[in-house]
């Protein structure tokens, strides 16, 4: 039984190695092929006959773990200076305002057709509403560095204002000036804690001597980010912050407290750090679509019950993403098609306290939207020319 185990997951993970190689020629984002790759198993296991395992209570661990190594890889990947202030600006407002806009709208519809409360409509449209950075990161690898970088800040903050704009709504029993100065506080906290932490993670980078060093700052990054979790601060702010400031030491180095780090050897263990962030990222993305797509029912994505409502959200999704590229200034393609639903969608659903769930927002739906964005997201790609700019 075990050595059948290690064979299925070991094949599993090199079909997905191959999967995102060959990414880079296909066009066709990983994601799609993996979540495929979960279903094929599953629907092949029940064909044979073998008992299936529920991988439940593991898909939540996977998907936290896989977005924090996924935003770390990210956050480290992008250079600072004072030119990405306005595409800064622009990730930022691209994030919050369509997000604050369809979750308002998906509200509505919900309060109006299921006459459920707007506050628990609103709950419920939230998740719904979240570029998902789990994959959009990493299906961008193709497009050029502007459109990359923009893609990268735009769904990392998304998922960082989609989780404070989430528990801010679902935590606080009414809104008004109490909650949000609470709000406030909160956000100093996070910075504080952002910048010590960094500090601290950064004196371990570079004092370290062991020859295990890695493994344990990414453990401790973990550790942070569940703390901060669990008293509702928004953790994943220290993550990109984290990201941003060891992925840009030059920014730093005129600080005096800075030159202490012995910034020369930080930059080659950063080097390394980045690399072994990334083979990790990887391996937890891949079994996570694998495990999400084996969980997937056949009858969940044929739901016809749900179907309407998932394409009309999904063509509501694209609409004000046009409109909001277009306000921006970007040119449409193919950053218009790169809007999709995941990991950020699923962790904020399956927070929802079962006393706020309504029937209009179930797993048929959540799966729907999903793979309707992805695919979405991957026929603009493939569609994408092979020259194309865009507007700073």
């Amino acid at each position: 039984m075990t050595t059948a185990i290690l064979i299925t997951f070991c094949s599993l993970l090199l079909i997905a190695y191959l999967f995102d190689i060959t990414s880079a020629r296909t066009k066709i984002p990983s994601v799609i092929m993996l979540l495929l790759l979960g279903w094929g198993m599953k629907e092949i296991a029940t064909f044979l006959g073998f008992s299936l395992v529920d991988f439940s209570t593991l898909l939540p661990v996977l998907a936290t773990i896989g977005l924090i190594l996924i935003v770390l890889e990210g956050s480290l990947e992008l250079k600072l200076n004072s030119s990405k202030i306005g595409l800064l600006k622009k990730s930022v407002l691209g994030a919050l305002i369509p997000m604050i806009g369809l979750s308002l709208i998906l509200a509505y519809a919900f309060y109006y057709f299921g006459d459920f409360p707007f506050k628990v409509s609103l709950i419920n449209a939230i998740p719904l509403c979240v570029i998902s950075s789990a994959i959009a990161i990493p299906s961008v690898i193709n497009l050029d560095d502007g459109e990359k970088e923009f893609v990268v800040y735009e769904s990392s903050f998304s998922d960082i204002l989609g989780i404070l704009f989430f528990n801010f709504i679902a935590l606080n029993e009414t809104i008004g000036l109490l909650s949000v100065a609470n709000f406030g506080l909160h956000m100093l906290i996070m910075l504080v804690v952002s910048i010590l932490g960094t500090i601290g993670l950064s004196l371990l980078l570079s004092r370290i001597d062991h020859h295990v060093k890695f493994v344990p700052i990414i453990l401790l990054i973990v550790l942070v980010y569940a703390v901060l979790k669990s008293y509702h601060l928004p953790a994943l702010l220290f993550i990109l912050l984290f990201g941003l400031a060891i992925g840009n030491l030059k920014q730093f180095e005129k600080i005096n407290w800075f030159k202490k780090l012995k910034t020369d050897n930080l930059k080659k263990e950063i080097k390394r750090f980045e690399e072994i962030t990334i083979e990790g990222a990887f391996l937890v993305r891949a079994l996570f679509f694998i495990i999400f797509g084996y969980m997937i029912k056949t009858s969940e994505i044929l739901n016809p019950d749900t179907i309407f409502w998932a394409l009309g959200i999904v063509i509501l999704v694209f609409v004000i993403r046009a409109i909001q590229l277009k306000v921006s200034r970007f040119d449409l393609t193919p950053l218009v098609y790169i809007a999709p639903r995941g990991l950020i969608t699923i962790l904020l659903f399956l927070s929802i306290d079962p006393e706020n769930t309504i029937s209009l927002v179930n797993n048929s739906l959540i799966i729907q939207i999903i793979i309707i964005t992805a695919i979405v997201m991957a026929i603009g790609l493939i569609a994408k020319p092979k020259t194309s700019e865009i507007e700073e």
